[in-house]
């Protein structure tokens, strides 16, 4: 299990809320901006760590937009002894030289972006030091957006599996996901338009990796994230 999680594990059944919206997301790496208006938008969010890991999904997938349009990075992990492998024990692979393949995708997509320079310091470490454990990469970048983006979400970690949600309770760890139009699978999230690099040659490329508004948009992003909701 992460070394992160493991100091900072939350059971989620000995927590009461009275009168808060909660909301339930996977891990995800580098989310979309649609995970990120979530993580502004409740009072309290969870993310899910006791999920069955599944490929081609937000876990280990973020898209970013480049002149060619929308393109997948995704993180190889190590297979897991069994099927039913929790989020939590997903370890991390060093196959393909991936690390070294996503900062070059990322800085070819974004070098001549507005705030890629001003940014590019914060982001370049986690693609040269080894990560064990995807929660534990995928939730340090977290934590390092939020604070970019200057957001102070309320997150905890789950102690298991909750399938029983209250009426207060919203369940976004499916939902927000790579082959789900988020149109209808995540109708609350509206995708406001902002500036980005190819947007003459692509049009606007709606719910990029978070990093797609950050570098095109900067200090502003908050305000792109608060017109979402």
């Amino acid at each position: 299990m992460g070394t992160f999680f493991q100091q900072n594990t939350v059971a989620c059944y000995q927590i009461t809320f009275i009168n808060m919206e909660i909301a339930y997301l996977s891990s995800a790496y580098l989310a979309p901006v649609s995970y990120y208006v979530k993580l502004l938008n409740y009072n309290q969010v969870f993310i899910e760590q006791y999920d069955h890991y599944m490929k081609q999904t937000y876990r280990n997938r973020c898209t970013i937009g480049s002149t060619n349009g929308e393109i997948a990075l995704t993180i190889p992990t190590v297979k897991p002894a069994h099927a039913k492998c929790a989020m939590k024990d997903i370890r991390i692979s060093d196959h393909g030289n991936w690390r070294h393949l996503h900062w070059n995708a990322i800085t070819s997509a974004y070098n001549s972006s507005p705030f890629f320079e001003y940014y590019e310091d914060d982001f370049r470490p986690f693609y040269e030091k080894p990560f064990d454990f995807l929660v534990d990469f995928n939730e340090e970048l977290r934590q390092l957006v939020c604070n970019l983006v200057d957001i102070q979400p309320t997150v905890s970690y789950t102690h298991e599996y909750k399938m029983d949600l209250t009426a207060n309770e919203h369940d976004f760890r499916e939902a927000i996901h790579p082959k789900k139009k988020f149109q209808v699978a995540d109708p609350t999230f509206k995708a406001v338009p902002y500036y980005q690099v190819f947007e003459d040659k692509n049009g606007f490329l709606p719910n990029l990796s978070i990093i797609d508004l950050l570098f095109n948009m900067g200090p502003e992003s908050l305000l792109v994230l608060e017109k979402s909701r």
